[in-house]
C-alpha cells in the first residue's frame, strides 16, 4: 500500500494511493499517527482498501499533499552513510553510526516551499530514504528489525552547514530549522519496494544534477541501523529514521555551493516518488 495525507498544514487528512490516484480513508482511519501504527492500523487499512478500493472517496488533484506520518515522537537521522560523501566532506569512515536528531516542527509536505533560516548562508540538500518504524523497538536484533518496519518513504534532508558545523554544538543546530524535513509524497509498505538496498535516489538544483547514488552504496544498512539506534533509546510506532545521502551536496563543491532564494530542487528514489520544493528567505 501507499499511505498519503492531504490538506492544509495541521488539517492532514489520511489517505491511499491507488494506481496513481488519491483516495480519502479518513471514514475509517483517523490518521497514520503513533495509535495507528501500534492498533495493527495497516492491517486495518488493508482490510478497508480491500473492501472498498477505488470507491473510496476521491482526492482532488489540487489538494495539497502533506508529511504520510503524522508528526512522530522522533525523526531520526544517520550521519555520513554513504563513503562518498564521507569523502566529499573531508570526514573519516564512521566506525559506527553517527546519530542526530531533526525538530519534528522541521517536517513539512513534499512540495512545501523550504524557508532559508535568517542569517543563514550555507543552506545545503540531502535525498535520504527514510524508513518509518512500525512497532516498538528496544534492543533489537538486526536479523528481527525488518519486523519492525511500517515502511519507507522519500526525504529532503535540508541542512545549514554554518548552523551545522561552525556553531560550537551538535548537527542538531542546522538540522532542524522550519521546513528541513520535506516528506513523502507517500510511505509504501515494504512489499511495495523490493530492495532497500538496491534504490537510486537522485537530486537536482534547477535542472542540474547534484546527486545520483544508490543505497546498495550504505555503508551501514537498514535492518543494522534500526538495531543500533534501538540500543540507545526506544522507537515508538510512527517514527522515523533517515538513512543519510550520497555525495553531491553542496558543502562538497570546491568552492560550495549553497542554496539562494528562488532556487528549485526536485529529487527522488526509485519506487518512492518525486519532491518539489522552491527555496524561499525567512520572512519573505
Amino acid at each position: 500500500m501507499k499511505l498519503i495525507r492531504f490538506g492544509q498544514p495541521g488539517q492532514e487528512r489520511p489517505g491511499v494511493l491507488i494506481n496513481d490516484k488519491r483516495y480519502d480513508v479518513s471514514g475509517f482511519i483517523p490518521d497514520f499517527n503513533e495509535s495507528f501504527f501500534e492498533t495493527d492500523g495497516l492491517e486495518k487499512l488493508k482490510a478497508v482498501v480491500e473492501e472498498h478500493g477505488t470507491n473510496l472517496p476521491e482526492v482532488a488533484e489540487d489538494e495539497r499533499v502533506g508529511c504520510p506520518v503524522a508528526r512522530p515522537s522522533k525523526l531520526l537521522c544517520i550521519g555520513l552513510n554513504y563513503a562518498d560523501h564521507a569523502k566529499e566532506t573531508g570526514a573519516p569512515l564512521p566506525p559506527e553510526p553517527v546519530i542526530f536528531m531533526k525538530s519534528t516542527t522541521a517536517v513539512v509536505g513534499p512540495f512545501d516551499d523550504v524557508i532559508i533560516p535568517k542569517n543563514s548562508v550555507k543552506t545545503d540538500w540531502e535525498v535520504e530514504l527514510a524508513v518509518v518504524i512500525g512497532k516498538k523497538a528496544s534492543y533489537v536484533d538486526e536479523a528481527d528489525a525488518a519486523d519492525h518496519i511500517a515502511g519507507y518513504m522519500l526525504h529532503n534532508d535540508i541542512s545549514e552547514r554554518e548552523f551545522q558545523l561552525e556553531r560550537n554544538g551538535t548537527w542538531d543546530k542546522g538540522k532542524g530549522c522550519d521546513t528541513f524535513a520535506p516528506l513523502g509524497p507517500f510511505m509504501a509498505t515494504p512489499d511495495e519496494v523490493a530492495d532497500p538496498d538496491a534504490l537510486r535516489l537522485w537530486l537536482n538544483v534547477n535542472g542540474k544534477k547534484m546527486q545520483d547514488g544508490n543505497t546498495s552504496n550504505f555503508i551501514f544498512n537498514v535492518p543494522f541501523v534500526i538495531s543500533y539506534v534501538s540500543q540507545f533509546m526506544t522507537l515508538l510506532p510512527g517514527d522515523i529514521i533517515s538513512t543519510g545521502t550520497p555525495a553531491g551536496v553542496g558543502l562538497g563543491f570546491n568552492p560550495p555551493v549553497y542554496l539562494k532564494p528562488g532556487d528549485v530542487m526536485e529529487l527522488g528514489i526509485d519506487g518512492l516518488g518525486t519532491q518539489k520544493q522552491t527555496t524561499v528567505a525567512y520572512g519573505a
